[in-house]
């Protein structure tokens, strides 16, 4: 018999071990100390966290590694042939340490000056796995990311073919999201805080309740989207600006969270509800697009949608300059 004065302790799990139990939690990051304090299922990088990797002091070993790699193969001393090769080595090296940190995959990025080019990123697509296979790095582990322009989704459908599985970001459309599915790309990742970010810039004076952020609207609407269809293209939600968009979309296949929301879950208690589920999703009546993957199609959808058309191409040419940028760090250590 327990008396009145006796204190009942429970346990309540963190929110992020409650998240855990309902999506995939993927690390947004380069860090490898935060994989060791976070213990992510998968890691996801762009050329953005690429970058930020290149200027921690530890990571100056890969940099000089990267580009004696690149200048042996390219046989050559001008620094427009190596320092892309570079780029590529320096990517494959950090996935690779990456990759031995947690237990599923690694997405690492084709060069963002290839989104228009189909050709050319099916031929970088390529080059990447043969670099991670010489690592000793399994194609199953590796996720190609690349931009969802019409002509990536393209080059991710040939892939897929091929049983390389890509990762298809830059996505903030249903129209994207749809052409990925019909050419049954492995992972989607639509952004959610870049769509809020629009949105404000554009309605200065409007407030969102979470469950209304334009964000998450857009990521419940592509997740209800794919499953009630039933595909099979798993939907990565990221690019979360706070820690309510993240609850919002508790239940979708994989987050993919930077270090600092991770933190912040990691230490906050209270009960966890998912938001998203398959039932739900077959349950909604919903319009099928036709011929997604068709260019007409989705150059016409996509057009539609302003914010879509708008963040795709800041977000390719920011992902151009970070990687122009880290190519400039990269020349440093040309001798």
């Amino acid at each position: 018999m327990i008396s009145k004065w006796t204190t009942i302790v429970f346990n309540m799990a963190s929110l992020l071990e409650q998240l855990k139990s309902f999506s995939t939690v993927v690390a947004d990051t380069g860090d490898k100390a935060s994989l060791l304090t976070l213990s992510p299922v998968e890691i996801t990088t762009n050329p953005t966290l690429l970058l930020k990797s290149a200027g921690l002091k530890e990571n100056e070993p890969l940099l000089k590694l990267s580009v004696q790699l690149a200048k042996k193969e390219a046989g050559t001393l001008d620094l427009k042939t190596v320092l892309p090769l570079a780029v590529d080595h320096l990517s494959v090296e950090i996935g690779s340490q990456l990759l031995a940190l947690v237990p599923g995959r690694v997405s690492t990025e084709v060069d963002a000056r290839l989104s228009y080019d189909t050709i050319g990123t099916i031929k970088k697509a390529h080059r990447l796995i043969e670099l991670y296979q010489k690592k000793g790095v399994a194609r199953e582990r590796i996720l190609i990311k690349i931009a969802a322009t019409h002509e990536g989704i393209v080059a991710a459908e040939y892939l897929e073919r091929q049983g390389i599985h890509c990762n298809l970001t830059l996505l903030f459309d249903l129209y994207q999201a749809a052409a990925c599915a019909h050419a049954k790309v492995t992972l989607i990742s639509p952004f959610v805080g870049r769509i809020l970010d629009w949105h404000k810039a554009m309605y200065k004076d409007v407030t969102y309740a979470p469950s209304e952020d334009p964000g998450v609207v857009s990521v419940r609407n592509i997740y209800n989207y794919l499953k009630h269809y039933d595909y099979k293209t798993a939907i990565m939600a990221a690019s979360f600006r706070n820690l309510d968009e993240i609850i919002e979309l508790v239940g979708c296949d994989l987050l993919t969270i930077a270090p600092n929301f991770l933190q912040e879950l990691s230490k906050k208690e209270g009960v966890l509800a998912r938001k998203l589920s398959i039932e739900t999703a077959q349950s909604i009546k919903i319009e099928k697009i036709e011929h997604p993957l068709r260019k007409q199609v989705f150059d016409v959808g996509l057009a539609s949608n302003k914010m879509a058309t708008d963040k795709l191409l800041e977000g390719v040419n920011g992902f151009i300059q970070a990687t122009v940028d880290l190519e400039a760090v990269l020349a440093h250590y040309f001798e």
